[in-house]
């Protein structure tokens, strides 16, 4: 019987990656450069995987003349921008707040830091539909996913069985925890995502208001 769910967040709950992609995008454009974006990807759904520096990357194109710590400032700005000017992905408030009606329990469990993930939840007015939201933060140094770290603890502490969880993810290194941690989990592909190669997934969606929570309880149970 199904009696979780446990979503990711960058990219599943909040587009907070396509943005990143795109102002880097321009920035290397108006230089001359192209973003070299099968580097980049590395980095999605989990740290320690790749320790590609977008802006050190950058500044060693242009042989020094552009400066790193400006980089970042400006991507930084700009992505925020784009991101906060977006509202939750398709489908997901929706999921949520079937789930809640059905007296289900809810967990985020993302590989960003608690600051990151609070403060956007809060934000969006989302915090306090979850039960729990499990960072980085919450596991040892190295041990984001593709690691089942998180998604085991977010089991324990809503204190469900993996067999009466559904995991929401949209990068192969979500899915790839969640299948080490033997949770089904529907891969939900976002702009970026749906470029990379995100095997694996019991399920795989281009957006999660393709699935009713009604074929969610049918596949599951």
């Amino acid at each position: 019987m199904l009696k979780a769910l446990i979503f990711d967040f960058d990219g599943l709950i909040l587009d907070t990656e396509t943005p990143e992609v795109d102002i880097w995008t321009n920035i290397y454009a108006e230089h001359g450069f192209d973003f070299p974006f099968n580097d980049w990807v590395q980095t999605v759904g989990g740290y320690g995987v790749s320790n590609f520096d977008a802006a050190e990357h950058l500044s060693l194109l242009s042989q020094g003349r552009l400066d790193p710590a400006s980089l970042r400032a400006r991507h930084s700005q700009e992505s925020l921008a784009n991101i906060h000017a977006q509202p939750p992905l398709p489908g997901v408030m929706d999921m949520i707040r079937n789930a809640k009606s059905h007296g289900m329990k809810l967990a985020i469990a993302s590989s960003s830091k608690h600051a990151w993930v609070d403060g956007h939840t809060k934000r969006l007015g989302i915090f306090d539909h979850f039960d729990r939201v499990i960072c980085s933060d919450d596991v040892g140094v190295g041990r984001t996913k593709p690691n089942p770290d998180l998604f085991l603890l977010a089991l324990d502490q809503l204190q469900v069985q993996r067999n009466e969880a559904v995991v929401f993810e949209d990068s192969p290194n979500g899915v790839k925890a969640a299948n080490r941690a033997g949770v089904f989990v529907v891969a939900v592909l976002n702009p970026l995502t749906s470029r990379l190669n995100v095997a694996g997934a019991n399920m795989t969606l281009r957006s999660m208001s393709e699935l009713p929570f009604s074929d969610l309880l049918h596949k599951v149970q």
